[in-house]
């Protein structure tokens, strides 16, 4: 199963949700056809359960970071935050084909980003537990879009400053969490 989810993500990221097809999915994860619909009887259902998997990947690695966050300096626990995003790059693009290829994806993706948002808002008061809870999920809100953005860098082949522009923003995001946590 984890061989087709595999080969889907690769899929789906390449070529989009619409121009994917079972067949291609079942021969990139060397199955047979019978394998992928008896998992997956439909395309919708092998994509939801992609995105299902990318989120639980991304939770994943926020709780990791939340069991360290307290031990973290500021500087830190900002490098840490912003390796989440990046460090799921296959994944993150074939949740985005999904989500843009199929309007009933929005509300997975407004679910995916509260839930990265509570993630991100838990760190915080693992790391400063006197933080009120309003202002760790305005914070939250915040560190998601620096957390982005260091995405987006990640996924720019030709940036010829592509690493000082992400240290650059994780200076700034250390600098975030100085200010707010102390």
């Amino acid at each position: 199963m984890a061989a087709l989810l595999a080969a889907a993500g690769a899929v789906f990221a390449e070529k989009g949700y619409d121009a994917a097809t079972m067949t291609e999915i079942a021969a990139r994860a060397g199955a047979p056809i019978g394998s992928l619909y008896q998992f997956f009887p439909t395309k919708a259902v092998l994509a939801d359960a992609l995105l299902a998997q990318y989120a639980g990947a991304l939770m994943a690695l926020l709780a990791t970071v939340e069991a360290r966050a307290a031990a973290l300096s500021p500087a830190e626990l900002a490098a840490n935050l912003l390796a989440v995003l990046p460090s799921l790059k296959v994944e993150r693009a074939a949740a985005f084909a999904l989500i843009d290829a199929r309007p009933d994806m929005v509300a997975q993706q407004g679910a995916l980003r509260a839930g990265l948002r509570r993630g991100i808002a838990a760190i915080l008061r693992a790391k400063s537990p006197a933080l009120p809870p309003e202002r760790a999920a305005a914070m939250a809100v915040t560190l998601l879009q620096m957390m982005k953005g260091a995405a987006a860098l990640g996924d720019e082949p030709d940036l010829a400053h592509g690493r000082e522009a992400l240290a650059g923003l994780e200076h700034a995001a250390g600098l975030f969490l100085k200010d707010a946590l102390g």
